[in-house]
């Protein structure tokens, strides 16, 4: 999967609600692209409702690598304003998408409480070399199988460890890379 992870204005310093917006951006094509992927498996979901639900269980884990991954380049202040702002952005994304899919409702707010929920889980999980460990990978994958239902959901843990996962790293990695490089000066 190809993103576009560089800015077009090089020169200029971006604010970290900028940062954020973009990272979000590429986090919700990222889970797009793993729904798509499993769907394209055979995997299938059976309403817009359950795509959004196995979108919401990638984005839960992509904003939690995201801010594993820039935890030490962050100082606190920095992470929190860089997480509210991606978490944020994602939530605006959720709730136009499910707005067009079900209806009027309030789609923020759950997608910010399935990010905890699953942030406090994640949070326990290793992650050598910086990298999600088994045990991440793992959560990731029954999560996902919880909200796929019971059709083929022996596979499905398993395919999201070993080929899901895998593809989401070497795309939210560059973003990381190039959206917070600073600029030459």
């Amino acid at each position: 999967m190809r993103v576009k992870s560089k800015w077009s204005n090089k020169g200029r310093e971006r604010t970290l609600d900028e940062t954020g917006g973009a990272v979000a951006f590429i986090l919700w094509r990222i889970a797009q692209q793993g729904l798509l992927n499993l769907e394209n498996e055979g995997f299938q979901t059976e309403s817009r409702s359950q795509r959004m639900d196995v979108i919401a269980e990638f984005l839960a884990f992509l904003l939690h690598l995201a801010d594993r991954k820039q935890a030490e380049a962050l100082d606190a202040n920095e992470r929190q304003e860089f997480i509210t702002s991606l978490a944020r952005h994602l939530a605006n994304t959720m709730q136009e998408n499910r707005a067009d899919a079900e209806g009027t409702g309030d789609y923020r707010g759950p997608l910010i409480a399935l990010i905890n929920e699953r942030g406090a889980n994640y949070a326990e999980c290793p992650m050598p070399d910086g990298e999600p460990g088994y045990a991440m990978k793992r959560y990731l994958g029954e999560c996902v199988t919880a909200v796929m239902g019971e059709k083929d959901n022996q596979w499905i843990t398993d395919q999201v460890m070993d080929v899901e996962v895998p593809e989401t790293l070497k795309p939210l990695n560059k973003a990381l890379r190039e959206l917070f490089a600073r600029a030459p000066g």
